[in-house]
């Protein structure tokens, strides 16, 4: 491997001529050595080529980075590891279940927000499916009779349908299909962007106005498209052909640089519950101080490789790593330093005695009474008070 990615100027443009080759490949089986390309697509087909190209250079330079690098290979590492084959296999299916494919973590924000986003991406991904599937011949359809058309994948005969059946005329609109949820989707954001004060304020029209209105031009005129050929009988079909072809062009070539991105980012979030999930008793990893259980014995080790790597390890003096404890026992420790005290004495839970006499509270769960000598008959009749204290107050 190392004598071959001498032959390229970086192992990004080695990763990019694979792909490449391999979307050739790919397209001489499906086509019959290239007999059944649609020269009306040449210009998707070209405008797709370079789309992978960039998808694979912005692809590497994330995973070039030293988290997502880290994590990456904690996963790799997991993921072929047999004693977490059965908790790989849940956390990879519930992830892709509830991120993927239900998006809750959208519906969290809001029931607007999350159907303006599942109507994009659902949408997109039809679009994307359909359109690379005819570009690079990977599926097509060869008319067998009047009344019949066989879908052939992969130059392998898979089904026959009715020319005029209820199945043809979904296979026929169902990039209408994916336009119009993009459409619906776009539109609502767009809505919320321009009336919704809060957002008007963080957004950046390069970078979360420009995508939307791209995606726009993109829906409307293929959906012109369709108005032309179906009720104007084919009036200014040839330009609006053209423009839509442009349209695509602009947004697949945006795509790789932009928000966009994040779209074959998040399957990827599969791999973090899978490597990262907490099991008490199991892999957690305890504080150094009080003894808790606060997160992952591999999410720690990757935080502290993460930030070693970073020169940025905050180490320390007794050799051990602020990653090593608990959030409640580093913001003691942080109160501390700032107050220039050491740790006091007895219970690391009780009030602090601080030079000048003033008393702190304490910095975790558990509360020292007995540091204000109250009776337990003073202590009591504080908990009755708190039981028949109103919720909201």
């Amino acid at each position: 491997m190392l004598k071959l990615e001498k032959s390229f100027y970086s192992k990004t443009s080695m990763y990019s001529f694979f792909v490449v080759m391999i979307l050739f490949f790919s397209m001489w089986v499906s086509t019959s050595n290239f007999l059944h390309i649609d020269m009306a697509l040449l210009g998707y087909m070209i405008s797709s080529m370079v789309f992978a190209i960039g998808l694979v250079i912005r692809m590497s330079f994330w995973l070039y980075r030293k988290a997502t690098n880290r994590v990456a290979s904690r996963s790799v590492e997991n993921l072929f590891t047999k004693e977490r084959f059965k908790r790989n296999a849940k956390a990879i299916f519930k992830t892709f279940i509830d991120n993927i494919i239900l998006q809750k973590f959208i519906f969290k924000r809001g029931l607007y927000r999350g159907i303006q986003h599942i109507m994009i991406s659902w949408g997109c991904l039809i679009s994307f499916a359909f359109t690379f599937g005819l570009t690079f011949g990977w599926f097509r359809f060869d008319l067998i009779d009047s009344d019949t058309y066989q879908m052939i994948a992969f130059d392998i005969p898979v089904m026959t349908m009715a020319a005029h059946g209820w199945f043809s005329e979904i296979v026929y609109n169902i990039l209408n299909i994916g336009a119009v949820m993009v459409m619906i989707g776009v539109c609502m954001a767009l809505y919320r962007r321009i009336t919704d004060y809060d957002v008007k304020v963080t957004q950046r029209f390069e970078f979360d106005l420009l995508p939307l209105y791209i995606l726009l031009a993109v829906t409307g005129t293929g959906l012109l498209l369709t108005l032309s050929y179906k009720f104007l009988g084919g009036f200014g079909h040839h330009y609006m052909s053209m423009t839509h072809q442009v349209t695509v062009i602009i947004m697949l070539m945006y795509f790789p640089f932009g928000k966009l991105f994040h779209v074959p980012i998040r399957p990827l979030a599969t791999a973090v519950p899978m490597s990262y999930q907490e099991v008490l008793k199991v892999d957690t990893k305890a504080c150094k101080s009080c003894g808790q259980p606060y997160s992952n014995d591999d999410q720690i080790a990757d935080v502290q490789a993460i930030l070693k790597a970073q020169s940025f390890d905050l180490q320390m003096a007794d050799g051990s790593y602020l990653s090593d404890y608990c959030p409640g026992c580093r913001r003691r420790m942080r109160a501390l330093k700032q107050m220039n005290l050491e740790a006091p004495k007895g219970n690391p839970y009780g009030p602090v005695n601080t030079t000048n006499g003033i008393h702190l509270s304490g910095f975790g769960k558990k509360r020292s009474d007995e540091f204000y000598d109250i009776e337990e008959e003073v202590k009591k009749d504080l908990g009755e008070e708190k039981e028949h204290e109103p919720v909201s107050r």
